[in-house]
Order: C-alpha cells, then sequence, then structure tokens
C-alpha cells in the first residue's frame, strides 16, 4: 500500500493519529518497532498501544475533573484509545481502569481492520527528511531516532524519571485480613462500591513501614542519569516517604472514607489495591510506583497486612523519559518549526499521562488529515480540555522550566464572570462542553 502521512510510533498517541487520518480516508503507514527485535527498557511485549505504568486512565466524571472532560471530548471525534478502554474496562470505582492485554490487543484489532492502515514492525532511525510524519515515538525513543531529533531541533531534550507499581496476584492476598471497599463508597459501573482491596495498618506498622522504605536498598544512578529529576504525579513511594512521616498518610496510604469492616474504623494508614485484568486475577499497587531493588521490594512488601505471601505478577521499576521543549520548538499545529512537514504527538511533547498522549495523536492525526485537504484547522478553544492541554504544550508554557504536565483546569482559560469556588469545576465543564460542539460544528471533524 503506498501512503500518505507516516506514522512513527505504536503507542497511545501513534495508534490514535493513524485511527484519525484513517477515518478520513488517508492512507497510513504506521511503524512500530516493537516486534521487529527490538524493544524497551519498560515495555514487556510487542503488542500496539501498550500500557507501560498504570492500568488507570484516571477520573471518568466529566462534570467535576479534567481528565474526565478530555475522556468524553476524545468520544466525541470517535477516540479508537477510548472505543478500546470501554471494551477492556474493569471496576475502578469513579475512574476509568482496563485490562492492559485486552486493551492492547482491541487497539490492534481496530488498526489491523482498517483498510487505510499499513501496521509495519520497524525500527526508524532517522527522522523523513521529506513527506507527511507524525513523530509519536514516545519518552522511550531509541538511541539513533533520539540522536536525529536532537540534530533536527538544535536542543537539549529534557528529561525526567518515571517509575512502574507492582503488581500482585489475587490468589495470594489474605482476604481474613484485607476488604474489597472504595473510598467513600463510591463506584465504578462495572463495580459495586468494592472495586478496590485495602490492606489495613495501625501506626505501628505504618512506622516500621516507612522506616523499611527509607532503608530499603534502591537501584542505582548511572552518571548520566544523577541529575534527572522525577515527574511529580510519578514519584516512587521511597522518595514521598523521605519526604516526611505523614507524606504517605496524605498521599497513597491515605485512610480516610475506607472504614475496617472489622473494626468499624478507618485504619492509621491504607495499602489499596485496584483490579489490573478483567479475570480479576492481577491487582496493581496504586501509588507504589518504586525504585527499591526487586529482592527489598518483595521483603518489604510483604510485611504489608494482608500481603504476608503475596506472590507478584510484575515488580516495580525505574526508567528515563525523555521529551521536547515543545512551546519552543512546535508551532500552533504541533509542526516542528525548522521541518514543517513533522509534526510530533504524544508524551515526547510534555503532556503527562495516557490519555493526554493520546488526545495530542488525536489532534495531529486531525491536522494532518485537515492539511492534505488543503484546509488548517484551527486547535480547540483553550476553554475545553483538549485545548487546554494543547495550548500548554504549543506555547503558552514557560519555556524555561517547562515540564511534563496532565490536562487540569489550572490549564484552562479563565471563567469570565465569578463562580463560587464549589461551582467553579461545573461552571467550567458546561462552558466547555459548548464550546467544544460549537468548535466541531464549524470544522466538521467528527466525520
Amino acid at each position: 500500500m503506498g501512503y500518505d502521512v507516516h506514522v512513527i510510533g505504536g503507542g497511545l498517541a501513534g495508534c490514535e493519529a493513524a485511527w484519525q487520518l484513517a477515518k478520513r480516508g488517508v492512507n497510513v503507514r504506521l511503524s512500530e518497532m516493537r516486534g521487529s527485535g527490538d524493544s524497551t527498557p519498560a515495555h514487556q511485549g510487542d503488542g500496539l498501544a501498550e500500557l507501560v505504568c498504570s492500568n488507570s486512565f484516571r477520573s471518568d466524571d466529566a462534570e467535576n475533573n479534567a481528565v474526565g472532560l478530555i475522556h468524553q471530548e476524545m468520544r466525541d471525534l470517535d477516540s479508537v484509545i477510548m472505543a478500546a478502554a470501554a471494551a477492556a474496562r474493569v471496576p475502578a470505582g469513579s475512574a476509568l481502569a482496563v485490562d492492559r492485554a485486552i486493551f492492547s490487543a482491541e487497539v490492534e484489532k481496530r488498526l489491523r481492520g482498517h483498510g487505510n492502515i499499513e501496521i509495519n514492525r520497524e525500527r526508524i532511525d532517522m527522522l523523513p527528511p521529506d513527506g507527511l510524519t507524525i513523530v509519536a515515538t514516545g519518552p522511550l525513543t531509541a538511541a539513533a531516532l533520539a540522536g536525529s531529533i536532537l540534530s533536527a531541533t538544535g536542543k537539549d531534550s529534557l528529561a525526567f524519571f518515571d517509575a512502574i507499581a507492582p503488581t500482585v496476584f489475587h490468589d495470594s492476598i489474605d482476604m481474613n485480613v484485607a476488604w474489597y471497599a472504595s473510598r467513600w463508597d463510591k463506584s465504578s459501573t462495572e463495580g459495586d462500591g468494592k472495586d478496590y482491596i485495602n490492606c489495613p495498618m495501625d501506626k505501628d506498622q505504618y512506622l516500621a513501614f516507612h522506616q523499611g522504605l527509607l532503608d530499603a536498598e534502591k537501584t542505582e544512578f548511572k552518571d548520566w542519569e544523577k541529575d534527572t529529576p522525577y515527574f511529580a504525579a510519578c514519584m516512587p513511594i521511597e522518595v514521598m516517604a523521605e519526604r516526611g512521616l505523614e507524606t504517605l498518610r496524605f498521599g497513597p496510604m491515605k485512610p480516610v472514607g475506607l472504614d475496617n469492616p472489622k473494626t468499624g474504623r478507618w485504619p492509621h494508614a491504607v495499602v489499596q489495591l485496584r483490579q489490573d485484568n478483567k479475570q480479576g486475577s492481577i491487582w496493581n499497587m496504586v501509588g507504589f510506583q518504586t525504585k527499591m531493588k526487586h529482592a527489598a521490594q518483595v521483603a518489604l512488601f510483604r510485611t504489608i497486612p494482608g500481603l504476608e505471601k503475596a506472590e507478584f505478577a510484575r515488580l516495580g521499576g525505574l526508567h528515563r523519559n525523555s521529551f521536547i521543549c515543545s512551546p519552543l520548538l512546535l508551532d500552533r499545529q504541533l509542526r516542528l518549526k525548522s521541518a514543517p512537514h513533522i509534526r510530533f504527538a504524544g508524551q515526547i511533547t510534555g503532556c503527562e499521562g495516557y490519555v493526554e498522549s493520546a488526545a495530542i495523536g488525536l489532534l495531529a492525526g486531525i491536522m494532518t488529515a485537515s492539511e492534505l485537504a488543503g484546509r488548517t484547522m484551527p486547535p480547540p478553544p483553550g476553554t475545553t480540555a483538549l485545548g487546554a492541554l494543547f495550548g500548554h504544550i504549543t506555547g503558552d508554557a514557560h519555556a524555561q522550566d517547562y515540564q511534563p504536565m496532565n490536562v487540569n483546569f489550572g490549564l484552562f482559560a479563565p471563567l469570565d464572570e465569578q463562580v463560587h469556588k464549589k461551582a467553579r469545576k461545573q461552571a467550567m465543564t458546561a462552558r466547555a462542553r459548548a464550546e467544544y460542539a460549537s468548535w466541531i460544528g464549524v470544522n466538521r471533524l467528527a466525520g
């Protein structure tokens, strides 16, 4: 098959970009190096759109949460990522979480089933000198291509560390100690208010665990890694512990809203596990991304009440992520200013999170299709979730201290009128829906 656009990278952003192009009649060559004999330090398989860190797409509340709102905006544009997430959904309270294997297989099935997409398992080592291209290789871009990007941009790429949380086999959890519950009994559509497994700690157990985190043997950094910062949303649990004795109790181990049925009271601290696959056989330790060595993880995590005999499907890990300084390098069409036939999408642009990466892939795909049709598609308004995230990447953020960013209401254009604090989020989402619908209608994007 001949192709009109080359998409490099088969992660969430690349798959979404390819899908948006294909459904608009554009022939796409999608290149993914995994499956060709190459891989990355973080991936475990070669499936398209593999979820590396967590199985959660975070809040699905489109009324009160910016992440939930971007979910809905992407659904309105027939996002393949959101459709696959619906097919692979598992209980997770008010969050959207998925079975990783089903999700990846669903994305690949949909792309392979579209006649306008050709999937090639191949490593691309250089930016193409011509032809419309979308680079969506993510924060683990292979060294040769990363070098080519560096040569084209003339700017040093920034970098940060991303940590992976362990997963546990369900049948190794002691349910005589642990119990099922969602915080404040909030349930997902798949759950019944009991979407999480909760492992309680009293004060002495918590203090011992906290000290264990400080004392555990950690991964040693190479010289070139020593000054690389952490991204705040993926902070290793032992790094959080170093910030204070109570930090974890106000973070991933907070006990509020979780009544222990055996005592009728909130524990001093709680370790939560979230379902990681449809069968419910594997559960993810929420917020427990870590850089501890594997033996240290096993020894310490088995001191958690209910996990004394835990068997781990995967232990935590740490990898270095890189991204470009997009506010300096990209225009308002996601094109590289020094080589406008090339667009960037996904985490390599400095957006953070699964849905955020896919969202920028979605916009890159639509903008490229519009360019092929002889039009220029205006970005979504800054009052919308997609538009706010897009604006942050393409110039609204300060380039000097540019950092990876999740979508949040702080990125949105401010409200024109004074609204009571309690009603502010709903006012912002209501405005977003109205202006988003108008933007789609004017630009005829949904077809």
